[in-house]
């Protein structure tokens, strides 16, 4: 009779061990190509995309009270060519366009937005989707400036706009502490103001700021607020803010792009353009 010792297993068991682990293996497969196939391709990024995914909401019609508000939108690669006119002729008067995201894309569409809103007579500028996670502040804001974020003293210019939201590619805030991600962002905008000589624009959600800042309020009195709330009224602002400057109340996605509203009268556009 063949002896079993403790610990050993037949020829037999093994057998029947490794088909159980490959049955297994098998059915978790398409599990993972799905969670791959899901996932959002680098470069895919949009102002809102974060906000949309965590905050939720849809936009609606937006209170103002009294004061004069005066209509935008933001476009990027999803939308292609852009019909300025019909945009134009329905009250839009400023728009931002997508220029980068990281050190690695380049919006093939820019040309056309980026151009096409100023043909038309609107006061345009561009925004960069930052990835704190791939290279330093400094390195994105040249990167950015080298590919149409560039500023010039002509009354229809916007200063650029530092994108910085949920992370759509993994983990919310980058893998930075709080302390680390207010340092990316000052190395950025310290950048972008020593090669453009204008302080850029802040585009964020409070809830991102909050979580990923620590709520930092030290940006404030140089740098514009561009405010996310997809709801009737603004809500609470990030530390240090006491108004936005713009607010992108839709989110309505990639295919019709969003809309905002400037936080005074066209001349106030204007005035921000001039410096």
């Amino acid at each position: 009779m063949p002896v079993h010792r403790p610990g050993h297993r037949s020829a037999r068991s093994l057998s029947v061990l490794v088909t159980a682990l490959t049955a297994a293996f098998s059915l978790a497969l398409p599990l993972a190509s799905a969670d791959a196939a899901t996932a959002p391709a680098r470069g895919s990024a949009y102002l809102g995309i974060g906000v949309r995914a965590h905050d939720g909401g849809d936009g609606g019609t937006p209170r103002t009270g009294r004061a004069a508000q005066t209509e935008g939108v933001d476009v990027s690669g999803h939308q292609g060519n852009v019909d300025w006119a019909t945009l134009w002729n329905s009250g839009v008067r400023w728009a931002y366009t997508k220029a980068t995201e990281g050190t690695y894309y380049t919006n093939p569409s820019f040309a056309q937005q980026y151009n096409g809103s100023y043909n038309v007579g609107m006061i345009r500028g561009s925004y960069h989707f930052a990835t704190p996670d791939n290279t330093t502040g400094a390195v994105q804001a040249n990167y950015f400036v080298d590919h149409g974020g560039g500023w010039s003293r002509d009354g229809r210019t916007l200063p650029g706009v530092l994108d910085i939201e949920w992370n759509p590619y993994g983990d919310a805030c980058y893998g930075k502490t709080p302390a680390a991600m207010v340092s990316w962002i000052a190395d950025f905008l310290n950048t972008y103001r020593a090669r453009t000589g204008r302080d850029a624009v802040i585009y964020t959600a409070t809830s991102w700021w909050t979580q990923c800042t620590g709520n930092y309020g030290g940006f404030a009195a140089a740098n514009p607020l561009w405010i996310a709330r997809y709801s009737s009224t603004v809500g609470a602002l990030p530390a240090g803010w006491g108004v936005q400057t713009m607010w992108q109340y839709t989110s309505s996605g990639p295919t019709v792009g969003d809309h905002d509203k400037f936080n005074g009268a066209l001349d106030r556009v204007q005035a921000l353009a001039n410096g």
